[in-house]
């Protein structure tokens, strides 16, 4: 298959696509030594064809392929779709919408957390794709008839694994189960990387206020740095030194290059003057604004009712078929041995019916777990008058 490389031929095939009720979508990238994602190609398959994008062709517009995006009358079908759509994003400032992705999808269809394509593939297809392509320069011209193969296979395969989750999902009535992580997907904010929000991949990486203030501003600098000349963030400042700056906050050129992991030379360059500066404001801010820190993992002293919630989580996960991290994550389960009223996921809407209810009740000992067979199950202890010694009753699972 010959790639498109005219506007011309890409708004026809654009126009056959929006035909169709659905066409699945998939990108190949660089980003290993830029900031912003490098789009290369773009491969999308209806029902009826699918077509591969050269989007580094000379004079290609792409807007017709961003029209079909955002065409509400059609879904938008990804496997693990947010780096795919974050270059949509980053280039046109949509967003594609209807999105279903197949990955999440997956996760509620019982998949297992975080699938992959392949591995979906072999399961529904019960074909194993050839992987020969897999760590391609997708830079590279001309590229290759089986580099092309390779991305064609990442849409057509897509599309039955789209129909198949589709309808387990309608015939098991959990179809709007997928809807916060939909939400979370056609979000801006998920996308917009705002060098003020840098600090919060490292939050628990410091302890004192006065660290996470120069934290918080180091952090920034690196970000709008990186950004701004278009360089991985690890060309810019390393994440250890990012720390170290942060523990040790120097105040001059000097203590500044004695910082083991700091890079020679570096203290001397504008580079070194800004990161001087960015330090002074981190000292100089008010440690009653700074956000609070998670001093302890946020269980404290309920370590033990946290352990219990993960048991049942996983009995829960593995009875109803639904990936544990769908239902609760590490974070939800410490909010809810803290606090009943805890405000997270697991404790609103079709999660608490399936485990927030179980959650609370195993937390005030109104329910327990045992092992019968080598399979956890819970009991709910029946209350009983005192000289009554009735064994509690199992759940139906």
């Amino acid at each position: 298959m010959s790639l498109i490389t005219t506007t011309k031929s890409l708004a026809e095939t654009c126009g056959r696509l929006a035909a169709h009720p659905f066409v699945t979508v998939d990108t190949e990238f660089l980003r290993e030594t830029t900031f912003w994602p490098r789009l290369c190609v773009v491969q999308l398959a209806s029902p009826d064809e699918a077509a591969a994008i050269d989007a580094m062709a000379e004079g290609l517009d792409l807007t017709p392929l961003f029209e079909l995006m955002a065409n509400p009358e059609i879904t938008k079908v990804f496997h693990a779709a947010r780096q795919d759509v974050e270059i949509i994003w980053n280039l046109a400032k949509l967003i594609p919408a209807p999105l279903f992705d197949t990955q999440v999808a997956a996760m509620v269809c019982g998949f297992g957390d975080q699938v992959s394509y392949g591995d979906l593939v072999q399961n529904v297809a019960k074909v194993t794709l050839d992987k020969s392509s897999r760590f391609t320069d997708w830079s590279r011209r001309p590229l290759l008839p089986s580099q092309i193969d390779y991305a064609i296979a990442d849409v057509t395969y897509l599309r039955d694994i789209y129909l198949f989750l589709r309808r387990k999902l309608e015939q098991t009535d959990r179809l709007s189960w997928l809807s916060d992580e939909m939400a979370m997907l056609t979000s801006p904010a998920t996308y917009e990387q705002h060098p003020d929000n840098a600090w919060e991949r490292f939050r628990n990486r410091v302890r004192k206020p006065r660290d996470l203030g120069v934290l918080m501003e180091v952090a920034a600098w690196r970000e709008a740095e990186a950004q701004a000349r278009d360089v991985p963030r690890s060309r810019v400042l390393k994440d250890d030194v990012l720390i170290e700056l942060a523990l040790a906050a120097p105040r001059t050129e000097e203590a500044l290059g004695n910082l083991r992991a700091f890079p020679r030379g570096m203290e001397r360059s504008r580079a070194g003057l800004d990161i001087l500066a960015a330090i002074e404001r981190g000292l100089s801010r008010d440690p009653k604004t700074l956000p609070k820190l998670d001093r302890e993992r946020r269980s404290g002293g309920n370590g033990a009712t946290v352990e219990l919630l993960k048991v049942l989580l996983r009995q829960v996960s593995e009875s109803h078929g639904v990936a544990a991290k769908m239902i609760a994550t590490v974070e939800d389960l410490e909010a809810i041995a803290a606090d009943d009223k805890a405000d997270v996921a697991a404790l609103a809407g079709w999660r608490r019916e399936l485990f927030g209810v179980k959650a609370l009740e195993l937390k005030h000992g109104r329910l327990a777990l045992t092992v019968e067979q080598g399979r956890i199950v819970t009991l709910e202890w029946q209350d009983a008058p005192p000289e009554q010694t009735e064994a509690p009753s199992k759940i139906a699972e």
